[in-house]
């Protein structure tokens, strides 16, 4: 009667532990995200345990059922498409309804865009918050960056290929040209880029080739220096009446 919730590789096949593996071949029933996507992974590693799909749009309606087989003694596990599931994945309905029910809910950590990208960027890493994606309206980005633009340790955001550029012009209109960011992109895969610069170099950058504006990405912002925190603010009074 155990929820085991097993993070996946973020690219590149190799980076899963033993353990992960292990846990995958031995459950009962594993909990994908896209079965699809996950059959690549499993069949790389010659697992045959069954798949049911376990996404956004199905995690409310499919959890009691869920519940009420881990309470009858079935071992289950829990991946998303990449990294570590309920980290801007979904999860939480279930995990949490396990946790009231009792089940035993087990960690098998593994690799996290988020923590990989922290660790090569060059910034600090001794204290920092993640805000998951970005909203994709611009009115609304403009207010989850100026959320945290006061925050003295790093901020660290997800951000999807489509809006990257638009995202580091809103980053740049609120913080300004100083704040030292580290784009990363295609973490473990083939394209891998983390860079490490001011806004309106990372700008520079995304806006000389295309390419660099292809990928998943990891948005790192060093955390403001105190002089700092109230021109933010000044910056969004300024903006947002021209927004609305």
């Amino acid at each position: 009667m155990s929820l085991y919730i097993v993070a996946t590789p973020i690219g590149n096949l190799e980076d899963i532990t033993f353990r992960a593996v292990e846990i995958l071949k031995t459950v009962d029933v594993i909990l994908a995200e896209d079965t699809r996507h996950s059959k690549r992974l499993l069949s790389h590693y010659d697992i045959n345990t069954p798949m049911r799909a376990f996404h956004e749009h199905n995690e409310t309606q499919k959890s009691a059922k869920v519940i009420n087989e881990l309470l009858s003694g079935k071992t289950m596990a829990l991946i998303s498409d990449a990294g570590t599931p309920l980290i801007s994945d979904p999860g939480y309905v279930l995990v949490s309804e396990a946790k009231k029910a009792g089940i035993g809910v087990v960690p098998i950590p593994g690799p996290s865009a988020m923590i990989s990208a922290l660790s090569a960027s060059g910034i600090a890493s001794d204290r920092f918050g993640f805000f998951g994606f970005l909203p994709a309206k611009q009115t609304a980005r403009l207010k989850a960056i100026q959320a945290s633009a006061h925050l003295d340790e790093t901020a660290i955001f997800y951000e999807s290929p489509k809006r990257i550029l638009a995202s580091l012009l809103d980053f740049r209109s609120v913080l300004g040209d100083e704040r030292v960011v580290c784009l990363a992109k295609e973490i473990t895969k083939s394209f891998e880029t983390i860079n490490t610069a001011t806004l309106p170099e990372l700008i520079d950058y995304l806006q000389a080739d295309d390419a660099h504006q292809k990928g998943e990405f990891v948005i790192l912002v060093s955390g403001v220096d105190k002089n700092n925190k109230v021109i933010g603010e000044e910056k969004l009074d300024k903006i947002l009446p021209i927004l609305l």
